[in-house]
């Protein structure tokens, strides 16, 4: 092997990684899309009757959904007037909703564990949290913009492109709100920023690690340039995910479904 050639092979040994990842994506896509869901509220006065407030994603057992709490109804707002509920793509490929309900809450992560009635659906997994790291390939999916696309699950990649502690902006008394104050006396953590862009409705979505599929983080906000209004007319091209280490303490936490065909309790 003259010297020409060894600068041409070593390069592409070098990308195979990257290629064989790339290569999968279909497949990945396509194996995880029963896994994530809608996650709204049903009322039946309102038209329409559903909702749609951001995304979801089954683990554990399949009987939990992970998503933010701040796609959670308003506290002063009641089940009477609205419930929570989600959409999963049924074997037809229709949506079809099932009301749900809070089985762990983590406010200063953001993040929320539902239960929900009917059947498990399949489950992701979570990754080992050395897994995220900078650099690495990620995927997210999710309905961004809601239903203006017609509920499709859309797919964005790019890169985790730092792992940094989440830190709040200087404020006075007067801009503490509740998130901000949970957010003081919990401390800083660690977020992950990415170098692709989320738009509204893909919060709560997971971000997949592109070589195991593997959920490393979940979708919580997009770094916009001028507020709200620009995340859709000038996006920044950076969105943050909480790390899946947060995800395992909501499950740990939330009640276990019975196994089926356990007698209900009396």
């Amino acid at each position: 092997m003259n010297a020409i050639q060894r600068r041409v092979i070593f390069p592409l040994l070098a990308l195979a990684p990257l290629l064989a990842a790339a290569a999968d994506l279909p497949a990945l896509i396509e194996r995880s899309k029963p896994s994530v869901v809608l996650v709204g509220t049903y009322s039946p006065t309102d038209n329409p009757r559903f909702g749609f407030r951001g995304t979801g994603f089954a683990v554990a057992d399949g009987s939990l959904v992970i998503s933010n709490a701040h796609v959670l109804p308003a506290p002063d707002v009641t089940e009477a007037e609205q419930r929570i509920s989600i959409q999963v793509r049924a074997a037809n490929g229709e949506w079809e909703m099932r009301l749900a309900r809070i089985a762990a809450l983590d406010r200063a992560h953001d993040l929320v564990a539902l239960s929900f009635d009917g059947a498990a659906l399949p489950a992701l997994r979570i990754a080992p949290p050395a897994l995220a790291q900078e650099g690495r390939g990620v995927l997210f999916m999710g309905f961004p913009i809601g239903g203006a696309l017609g509920f499709s699950t859309v797919s964005h990649r790019g890169i985790i492109s730092a792992i940094t502690p989440i830190s709040l902006p200087a404020m006075n008394a007067r801009s503490l709100d509740p998130r901000a104050v949970r957010q003081l006396r919990a401390g800083s953590f660690d977020i992950l920023q990415l170098d692709a862009t989320a738009y509204p409705g893909n919060s709560g979505g997971p971000v997949l690690d592109q070589e195991t599929g593997e959920v490393v983080g979940v979708i919580n906000m997009v770094l916009t340039k001028a507020g709200k209004e620009s995340a859709l007319s000038s996006p920044s091209g950076i969105s943050y995910a909480i790390p899946a280490a947060a995800i395992l303490p909501l499950i740990e936490s939330a009640p276990k479904r019975p196994p089926a065909g356990t007698p209900a309790p009396r």
